[in-house]
């Protein structure tokens, strides 16, 4: 039997990369700001620094001999946060262009300055 028209399904692509500025547009950290840590691909989720932060019991180990309850912050969708232009500060979507070296940078949906610095 052959297999004919079978469409494979794409990751989603994540407009967002680590050390961007993100704020949080939904859920109970909604308006907070953060640095991305780092993201995943496969799930669509981003950790974003002090943020969806939870408690942890953690046990003594020799890697960590005291142990004990630690805050850190745990993973959220990528679509619960946007963008943070670095020129007009507001929370926005990311628009892609092509320079004229043929370079593909992000820009600014609202203000149309380039996001990626080479």
């Amino acid at each position: 039997m052959a297999m004919a028209n079978i469409k494979k399904i794409d990751e989603p692509k994540m407009r967002i990369k680590k050390n961007d500025r993100v704020r949080v547009i939904s859920g109970k950290d909604e308006g907070k700001e953060g640095k991305v840590l780092r993201r995943d691909h496969k799930k669509d989720m981003v950790v974003v620094e002090g943020v969806n932060i939870a408690t942890r019991h953690k046990k003594p180990s020799q890697n960590d001999p005291k142990g004990g309850i630690i805050k850190q912050e745990i993973p959220l969708y990528a679509s619960k946060v946007m963008l943070v232009c670095p020129r007009c500060g507001s929370a926005t979507r990311v628009g892609r262009a092509f320079l004229e070296s043929g370079k593909k940078v992000r820009i600014c949906k609202k203000c149309t300055e380039i996001i990626d610095r080479t």
